[in-house]
């Protein structure tokens, strides 16, 4: 069969950050019917995705094959991915490219086809493949080759997603396993420096993320406040707002992370924000350039590209107090000589704040972001 394209970085929900191994079939369908009532795929949210702590200890003894948990899901996954079919959603599982997951399941080492082809009669649509217990004799690459090779072959399109956390240097190799996203970093928590850390970890390696290969920086944690699998102190919402414009500027993959079942409204408007949105699925898929306070290194500018000749700009307060961010235009390529000024509107109320010539300094409160849409005109 054909190659699978994916062309817009993916959207969708996964069970770890928030439930972690407690997962089960009443949750996964309750999650289902949420993920529509709350109107998610109207703006592009498609996967709802069970992380680890699915299957059965052991792998079936006679055929071999991973079996989902009797327990944990009596009806099998078949059944849990047709009720996710039947809400218009596409259905996301996990594995790993050891021997065991990383919380100690069976992993997929040495039975990628025959894994590949299961999930295909599941009908997956998504594969999460961790990189826990992989023999130190095997190369980590060649593992992603092979279930890349293993999900082009099984008879069923499914999204490949590798989450090998940015080891051996991955964004130098990825694309050629068939990989449709990748995770470029440790594992996220909810708590402002752990977003912050992974987003500025990545401000040099989005060049390599493009359409159909998209650097994944973990799921989102908007929306938990400190409860779930992954919690730590928790975020306000003005920091859970700098995480969620970060990924859409970066292109990131938009996997959300907290309980659907109980996302508030300032959660749901955050996520659902269309201008975002775009920004995010731009098909251009251009990383941000960024520019940095010369005496604080936690102001910072971004400045990115869109497919329709506009751009983004995104002024972030990173430090622990309100204050005024600066942006020099002729770092992002609009020196005086060019006769361009910026007219920037906001994107959270719609508003046209004024046209600049050679700078702009706007006014951030603590650990928040203020993100504007920016036409160039004559001037």
């Amino acid at each position: 069969m054909k190659s699978m394209i994916i062309k817009r970085p993916p959207m969708g929900w996964n069970t770890w950050n928030t439930f972690g191994e407690k997962v089960n079939e009443k949750l996964i369908l309750e999650c289902a019917d949420a993920f529509v009532e709350l109107g998610l795929p109207e703006f592009g949210y498609e996967y709802l995705v069970i992380d680890d702590c699915w299957s059965e200890r052991e792998r079936d003894p006679q055929t071999d094959k991973l079996v989902a948990s009797k327990e944990k899901f009596p009806n099998g996954m078949k059944y849990v991915g047709d009720y996710v079919h039947s809400k218009g959603l596409k259905f996301g599982m996990y594995s790993c490219d050891g021997v065991r997951t990383c919380a100690d399941y069976p992993g997929s080492f040495d039975h990628e086809f025959l894994d590949a082809k299961t999930f295909a009669e599941w009908g997956v649509d998504f594969l999460k493949y961790d990189n826990c217990y992989k023999p130190s004799t095997t190369s980590g690459p060649l593992l992603y080759h092979r279930m890349g090779v293993a999900l082009e072959q099984c008879g069923r399109d499914i999204l490949f997603s590798a989450c090998n956390w940015g080891s051996d240097d991955v964004w130098s190799w990825i694309r050629s396993t068939g990989a449709h996203m990748y995770r470029s970093t440790g594992d996220i928590n909810d708590s402002f420096q752990s977003y912050y850390d992974i987003a500025m970890s990545q401000k040099d390696k989005f060049a390599y993320s493009a359409p159909n290969c998209y650097n994944d920086i973990d799921m989102l944690t908007v929306g938990m406040y400190g409860s779930g699998n992954v919690a730590k102190a928790g975020c306000t919402d003005a920091e859970y707002r700098q995480q969620f414009v970060l990924w859409c500027l970066y292109g990131a993959p938009l996997m959300l992370g907290c309980d659907i079942r109980k996302m508030n409204d300032t959660t749901l408007k955050l996520v659902t924000n269309r201008d975002l949105i775009a920004i995010n699925q731009d098909e251009a898929c251009r990383p941000p350039v960024w520019q940095q306070h010369v005496w604080n290194e936690h102001l910072k500018c971004a400045f990115k590209h869109l497919a329709d000749g506009t751009y983004a700009m995104a002024f972030f307060n990173f430090s622990g107090h309100d204050t005024t961010v600066p942006s020099m235009f002729e770092l992002f390529g609009i020196p005086n000589n060019s006769g361009l000024k910026a007219q920037l509107t906001d994107i959270d109320t719609g508003e046209c704040i004024g046209t600049f010539r050679d700078y702009a300094r706007i006014t951030v409160p603590t650990h928040d972001v203020k993100i504007f849409k920016v036409k160039l005109v004559a001037g």
